[in-house]
């Protein structure tokens, strides 16, 4: 079936114009020409692997200089959602269902909207408690750091639940966390712009086993089915242990990738 034509869609006048009639700040050039790029890899008409139009194309159809071209199409290389070919042109990347945060410091969030998904999370507890002697041991709390932040969140992707994560945070590290709305924010942007936290790395274990009653019911699948358990703990940038969390991941709608050096 032959596809609808690219129509042209962004809007023209420079971003320090005055708001749009509909109230909306103008955005810059180049983001408008990659919002109207991503409109049309999400509406089908450039599928998985269509060449996107030429550089002087896109230039000519939008009215616009090769520097505005070029820079939306790093910001859409950079987020995997076009590959370039050298001597060929660009070309609309596939979607992606591996996750690769096993083997980084990336978030699930990070990795799942760098691929193009739609996350949610709920909270099921947040709260200030003390540490175990386990969660004490992997965190290396010393005797006078007892406390624990404690995050207990469901991550919906695209409207499914995927993964329940309990994150447990070095209470001294991150004060007032526990009464942070975190319902709908990222825990490592959160990290990171409120507490001036990185985490540099990151040691993980895995196992699978067949989900409990209570797992089932809060990722919707049906009891006994194969889940991964994956138990994480990631330092900040001065090698203190910050965070160690639990999660309890499906398989029947994507995998987890690695990537080992």
């Amino acid at each position: 079936m032959k596809k609808p034509p690219l129509p042209d869609t962004i809007d023209r006048a420079p971003a320090a114009s005055p708001d749009r009639e509909d109230g909306g700040p103008r955005l810059p050039l180049w983001a408008q020409l990659k919002s109207w790029m991503l409109g049309q890899i999400a509406s089908g008409a450039l599928s998985p692997h269509d060449k996107l139009p030429s550089e002087a194309e896109l230039c000519a159809r939008f009215g616009v200089s090769r520097t505005v071209v070029r820079e939306a199409l790093k910001q859409l290389v950079s987020e995997q959602r076009i590959y370039k070919m050298q001597g060929k042109g660009s070309f609309v990347s596939a979607p992606r269902t591996d996750q690769d945060f096993v083997g980084s410091t990336m978030s699930f969030t990070a990795d799942l909207q760098r691929s193009g998904h739609v996350v949610t999370r709920r909270v099921l507890n947040q709260a200030l408690r003390s540490a175990d002697e386990e969660e004490a041991r992997l965190l290396k709390l010393g005797e006078a750091e007892t406390d624990v932040v404690e995050l207990d969140r469901i991550l919906i992707v695209d409207g499914e639940p995927r993964t329940r994560v309990v994150a447990l945070l070095r209470a001294s590290a991150v004060p007032g966390l526990a009464e942070a709305p975190m319902g709908g924010r990222s825990l490592y942007q959160t990290l990171q712009q409120r507490y001036g936290i990185v985490l540099q790395k990151a040691e993980r274990w895995i196992s699978a086993e067949n989900a409990d009653a209570e797992t089932a019911g809060l990722l919707e699948i049906a009891p006994q089915t194969a889940v991964l358990n994956i138990q994480s703990v990631s330092v900040d940038q001065t090698g203190r242990p910050v965070e160690l969390y639990y999660a309890q991941h499906r398989t029947d709608k994507g995998r987890l990738h690695f990537f080992i050096k």
